[in-house]
């Protein structure tokens, strides 16, 4: 299931977001060895201090953290803006109507059982489900586009689960990798393709979210 946590709430969930954090710092940190902060073995930075939408993917019988990802609105302090302008030099996208998606991860103990492949890369039934929640909570939130800063990585995985997205800017080499921003449609259309990969066709948003509180013009 997927919960949608503001991070103002994020002391009513503090198992779920140890969780998190901890698998942040294994997949960005150990795993792809990213230039990120790590301190007593979480990972966090600057923007999860401006009270993201935090998009959880927890397993429903052991409450275990499958994936997680956040989201911010672009209006305010993000990573495309601050940190990587040089993908945008002329200018970052800024809109009530498009949010920026960052830190999407998965936890490795999830990272099988694929959803769909072909014969470069596998998907696993976690990202997808992940996917699909952060489509469903961005709509909630009023957002009709999701931007994103990702790497070729990720690019290979949103080619192999046919998730469309139109380059903005210039791809620019940071570090080892091509990086990319890219911008996502958030639409009934984006869900269903999404879902007919994983056999996902019913809303994967857990009732718990509390959509009304951090709903546009809430």
């Amino acid at each position: 299931m997927i919960l949608a946590i503001e991070g103002v709430d994020r002391h009513r969930y503090p198992d779920l977001f140890e969780q998190m954090f901890r698998m942040r710092a294994g997949v960005f940190a150990d795993r792809l060895g990213w230039d990120v902060t790590v301190v007593d073995g979480w990972e966090s930075d600057r923007f999860d201090a401006e009270d993201p939408l935090y998009v959880l993917c927890v397993d429903e019988i052991t409450q275990q953290l499958k994936g997680a990802v956040r989201l911010l609105p672009t209006t305010g302090p993000n990573m495309l803006r601050d940190v990587f302008a040089v993908l945008v030099p002329d200018g970052s996208v800024e809109s009530p109507l498009i949010w920026e998606s960052s830190r999407f991860a998965v936890n490795p103990e999830f990272a099988s059982g694929p959803a769909r492949q072909d014969a470069n890369h596998i998907v696993n039934t976690t990202t997808v489900e992940l996917l699909c929640g952060l489509v469903e909570a961005a709509q909630l939130a009023g957002a009709e586009h999701i931007v994103s800063v990702f790497d070729a990585r990720m690019a290979r995985i949103f080619r192999t689960i046919d998730c469309p997205y139109d380059v903005i800017g210039v791809p620019t080499r940071i570090g080892r990798t091509m990086t990319y921003a890219g911008l996502f449609e958030v639409s009934d259309a984006m869900r269903l393709r999404l879902g007919n990969k994983a056999g996902l066709g019913k809303s994967v948003l857990s009732s718990r979210t509390p959509a009304s509180e951090w709903a546009l013009g809430a």
